[in-house]
């Protein structure tokens, strides 16, 4: 018969080497810096957006502002600029904190994706504060009847919105996922030392042969 198979004890850390909490105070400092950095760089974004998006036009008979050409890209153009910019701001991140931090963290990826989140929003209102041009009424009178003058710079389709947090994320994953350092095995301590095995199950004792009984003496 076999002994009772009993569950291994739990395996505790060695003495004098208590188990390291799963966020410091140190990640929760680094992921504040990262929303920080993130978030600030969104007036780059916005920047840029202003600068390099087409922008339709509006002309004015004298009592109303129209479009000029109803069938323009240009306010679809915009939005695609703001999209193409955004991905190209989240990989940027997404790569930087990776460089930094290169074992990641929990409290880092968090920052990273409000911080993307806040840099998208930014991004927005700054662009289009920029690319304002003020009063319409007032500039189309400046312009004179029949006279194109440029229209605000604004933001059709908010779902562009999610493409810097999302690339932000999607590229911290997959660059984690190929070139992090991996994490050592249990019983093992990354600075050389030898730590307690792992707790083998079941243990060797319960398939061992059972002790053999002393024969009696032959008289």
């Amino acid at each position: 018969m076999t002994e009772p198979v009993t569950p291994p004890p739990p395996v505790e850390p060695p003495p004098g080497r208590p188990a390291a909490p799963a966020v410091t105070a140190g990640d929760v400092r680094d992921g504040a810096a990262v929303t920080l950095a993130v978030g600030a760089s969104g007036a780059l974004l916005g920047l840029l957006w202003a600068w390099l998006a087409p922008r339709a036009q509006y002309v004015s008979n004298g009592q109303a502002v129209f479009l000029r050409n109803t069938e323009s890209e240009a306010r679809i153009g915009a939005d695609g600029t703001f999209l193409l910019l955004s991905i190209g701001m989240g990989l940027l991140a997404a790569v930087s904190l990776f460089l930094w931090r290169r074992r990641g963290g929990v409290a880092q990826v968090i920052g990273l994706g409000i911080g993307s989140c806040a840099a998208a929003g930014l991004a927005w209102r700054t662009g289009e504060w920029l690319g304002d041009s003020g009063d319409v009424a007032a500039a189309a009178a400046a312009a004179g009847k029949g006279v194109p003058f440029d229209a605000p710079l604004e933001l059709l389709a908010y779902g562009v919105l999610l493409a810097w947090p999302m690339t932000a994320l999607l590229a911290h994953l997959g660059l984690t996922a190929l070139w992090a350092p991996y994490d050592p095995e249990p019983g093992h301590d990354p600075a050389g030392t030898p730590g307690p095995p792992a707790a083998v199950y079941p243990p060797p004792h319960v398939h061992a042969d059972p002790a053999p009984q002393e024969q009696p003496p032959r008289t």
